[in-house]
């Protein structure tokens, strides 16, 4: 038997699976390609420090990063791709690569950048999942990551702070949309009627965008004039991350799933034990119950008790 992966990654809102972009890229080509996946949802519980998520763990491996995790998927025979054509597939690294170039920064100020966005609505959402005191000290870690990441992208001569690359990076994202759209067309996919490694990143990228409730919304009024992206992206939700009974996501629905297997398990211990002890007791020797001695009155107590009983 196959050892067990296991993702840990963030959670979902908004009718995400995960709201975090790179967590939802891992998520979608795993649904895609039939990956059996166990799901970790990062809660109160979590011991990491850095935010490096998502994280795919083997019997003998950990690996982080998207890309490498989906490298590590294809080695097991869990390949979105099988189908594609070398063309298709050099158009996938060229697209891929558009997008971490001209849409990944404009994503990652809009969730921790852009000052009323993070103070009101990704602050606290991911501090509410990561224990205390960490909750106190990673998404500001992270969001100084972010920052670092863009700057390190576009932040070149004569745009060195956030400020003045903050209109290029939108126009940037603006015209990235523009092109996925035009590319999509009115196809269910990127290449085809099958979803693809292209299809995960693109869904990965634009669903928050698309989904996530932000009070500045630079780019989310442009993709929603983009029709065919915003129902590539609500087709993706219905068809592979569609709730459970009682309005449970996947994710959830198998963390409700484990909860209850190790319930069971913890009953079924007890109920062994019980018959254990219960069979302990039958094969022990029996002892039957001591009478009591019977008790004889003194003459003059049973006069002291007749007097009793006639007295008014």
């Amino acid at each position: 038997m196959a050892a067990p992966m296991e993702l840990s990654c963030w959670g979902g809102g908004w009718g995400l699976p995960s709201v975090h972009s790179e967590s939802l890229v891992v998520l979608a080509y795993a649904k895609f390609s039939g990956a059996p996946l166990k799901i970790n949802i990062i809660d109160n519980t979590w011991r990491g420090s850095r935010g490096d998520v998502p994280i795919l763990t083997t019997e003998d491996s950990i690996v982080s990063k998207p890309a490498k995790i989906l490298n590590f998927l294809r080695k097991q025979k869990y390949n979105a791709d099988c189908e594609l054509s070398a063309k298709q597939g050099a158009d996938t690294l060229a697209y891929i690569a558009l997008l971490e170039e001209k849409l990944l920064p404009a994503v990652l100020h809009t969730f921790w950048v852009e000052n009323e966005n993070y103070f009101t609505v990704t602050k606290p959402w991911f501090a509410s999942r990561i224990p205390f005191p960490l909750s106190l000290i990673l998404p500001g870690r992270m969001s100084r990551g972010a920052l670092n990441r863009i700057l390190l992208t576009r932040g070149e001569p004569p745009l060195y702070h956030v400020q003045e690359v903050e209109a290029q990076i939108y126009r940037d994202a603006r015209e990235c949309l523009n092109l996925l759209s035009n590319r999509l067309g009115t196809s269910q996919f990127f290449f085809g009627d099958t979803p693809s490694t292209l299809d995960a990143y693109v869904f990965g990228f634009l669903a928050p965008l698309y989904k996530v409730n932000f009070p500045k919304v630079h780019l989310q009024k442009h993709l929603k004039q983009l029709c065919n992206l915003c129902r590539f992206c609500d087709d993706i939700l219905d068809s592979y991350f569609r709730p459970g009974p009682g309005g449970v996501s996947p994710a959830g629905q198998e963390m409700v799933d484990a909860n209850l297997q190790k319930l069971t398990q913890l009953v079924n211990k007890e109920s062994n034990l019980i018959e254990k002890m219960d069979g302990n007791l039958r094969q022990s020797p029996q002892l039957h119950p001591r009478k009591l001695p019977t008790l004889k009155l003194t003459p003059a107590e049973e006069e002291s008790n007749s007097l009793q009983l006639l007295s008014p």
